[in-house]
């Protein structure tokens, strides 16, 4: 396995705990550490955002397009600022997948890989 293929295997499985590691009982509706986390109010929200952050890192690091970073960079701030807002917030982080939409831009442009 490549260095690349294991860049982007640590991703997936940090966007899985951050968005979709667990199932409510009985449903399909999946959700990770970052709508439990947000609801510690002032550090949840900010302690996720910084493991988010790390992807834009990643992207910065291959050289994806300025497009790209900015578009996961707008998934952050979109997922930090109004997963800030006291229980709205908190609804929103159980269905804004920032992680995944992020990976998801960095498979696109990093291309298929083996795991």
């Amino acid at each position: 396995m490549d260095e690349r293929a294991r860049t982007l295997a640590r991703l997936e499985q940090l966007a899985s705990l951050l968005d979709d590691r667990f199932t409510l009982p009985g449903t399909n509706f999946r959700f990770g550490l970052d709508p439990i986390l947000g609801l510690i109010p002032g550090i949840g929200d900010s302690a996720t955002a910084a493991l988010t952050g790390y992807m834009i890192l990643v992207a910065r690091r291959h050289r994806l397009p300025a497009s790209v970073q900015a578009r996961m960079v707008v998934n952050l701030g979109l997922d930090w600022l109004v997963g800030s807002i006291p229980l709205l917030g908190d609804l929103f982080d159980f269905g804004f997948k920032a992680n995944r939409r992020n990976l998801t831009l960095l498979r696109r442009h990093l291309g298929p890989f083996d795991v």
